[in-house]
């Protein structure tokens, strides 16, 4: 009985140790030890790389191979490791983005992870890497509800109550609007949190509350929107703010110009897509959004070194577009407070990360608050001749 006893106890405290450690199945390293070097250290990046945000995905991959492909190493006490990336296909899902990033911590035993496009994944992953005590670098992904509450996650770009405010000033200054109709997609988190944001603002700015329209909703996959923007027409709205997801932003632009209205079109940053153009045609001309990076004035020297390695890459004739960039600044980021920390240990990496102050990234200086948010300017955008053209930059306020 005694026997019996003991060999209890000691797989009892076995477990208890292992639990604990945490074993990386990939290289046998205890996760969070923080005397324990790897071999190689082990990036995780979550991204909707098929499903309907598949296109967006893909531009942020694009920038964090990049910068992979630039900086494959970390140094550490003077010993030089590869970066690994591993990626998981969260196809654009709320669930998907769970099981994505339980597999790149407990699976693949990532010292960082990066992504998600797409605020709602990345608010369903949130809580496996806070209970991991894995970091996570967001890209960019706006909504407050990313960071809220999470101390485990970080992000490289500015969030949505800033963005809200960015284009409320631009439509009340810039402007000179004094109506605006809204149209909101219900089933995105990012949508309805913009919408909210910018409606708080304007009025705010106009003193008046009937200055905001709300001329409906639909849900993601939605083709028709015929009565939002007959409300609208019937309006005496001078401009109509709809961020979404941009295959339905672009069916919205060509549906409002076949029915004759031809009011200004106001966005977000999901705006800043090839494919919004592609799809929308020149109902796009003049649409105005707030996004994350300009080619065209870079803000360090980091930008221009993303260029260069951009066109050497892709091509002279391709454009980066915003996401491509953050794509690029949070693997550097990642890279640099690993190196910073000395260690591949997870509540270090946290600590190392919640001090960052004005690192130079590609985007612009970032530091990050105390919630984890990206401190930057936002710049505003119009589509032009078929292009993304820079309007002006604003600071944060």
């Amino acid at each position: 009985m005694k026997k019996v006893v003991i060999l209890l106890g000691a797989s009892l405290m076995l477990s208890v140790f292992m639990a604990g450690c945490s074993v990386d199945k990939t290289n046998g390293v205890k996760v969070n030890d923080e005397s324990a070097l790897p071999e190689k250290i082990i990036i995780g990046v979550f991204e909707p790389l098929t499903g309907t945000n598949a296109a967006d995905g893909k531009l942020e991959k694009q920038g964090i191979d990049l910068a992979h492909k630039l900086y494959p190493n970390v140094t550490i006490d003077g010993k030089e490791m590869p970066v690994e990336l591993r990626y998981v296909d969260n196809k654009s899902d709320k669930i998907e983005s769970e099981n994505a990033a339980k597999k790149l911590v407990y699976d693949f035993g990532s010292s960082i992870v990066l992504g998600s496009w797409g605020s709602s994944n990345s608010i369903a992953a949130g809580p496996i890497f806070k209970e991991a005590q894995v970091p996570a670098i967001g890209t960019s992904c706006t909504n407050p509800l990313v960071t809220f509450g999470n101390d485990y996650y970080f992000r490289v770009c500015f969030n949505d109550p800033f963005q809200g405010k960015v284009m409320a000033n631009y439509a009340f200054k810039e402007g000179g609007y004094r109506k605006i109709a809204v149209i909101q997609e219900e089933s995105s988190i990012y949508s309805v949190s913009l919408v909210k944001l910018f409606t708080e603002n304007f009025k705010l700015l106009t003193g008046d509350e009937n200055s905001v329209l709300n001329a409906g909703r639909y849900n993601t996959g939605d083709n028709d929107f015929t009565v939002q923007l007959t409300a609208i027409k019937d309006s005496d709205a001078q401009a109509i703010f709809f961020p979404g997801s941009f295959t339905e932003s672009a069916l919205i632009m060509k549906q409002a110009r076949q029915l004759g209205i031809t009011l200004p079109f106001l966005g977000g940053d999901t705006w800043e897509n090839p494919e919004i153009i592609r799809l929308a045609g020149e109902a796009a001309e003049g649409a105005v959004y707030s996004g994350f990076y300009d080619s065209a004035a870079p803000l360090t020297d980091r930008g221009a070194e993303f260029l260069d390695a951009f066109a050497a890459e892709y091509g002279k004739d391709e454009v980066p577009v915003g996401v491509s960039a953050l794509g690029f600044d949070a693997y550097l980021l990642a890279i640099e407070t690993i190196e910073k920390a000395a260690t591949a240990a997870g509540p270090t990496l946290r600590d190392t990360l919640a001090a960052t102050k004005d690192f130079e990234g590609a985007t612009g200086l970032i530091t990050l608050d105390e919630n984890g948010d990206a401190v930057k300017p936002a710049v505003i955008k119009s589509i032009q001749g078929g292009q993304f053209v820079y309007k002006s930059f604003v600071e944060p306020y």
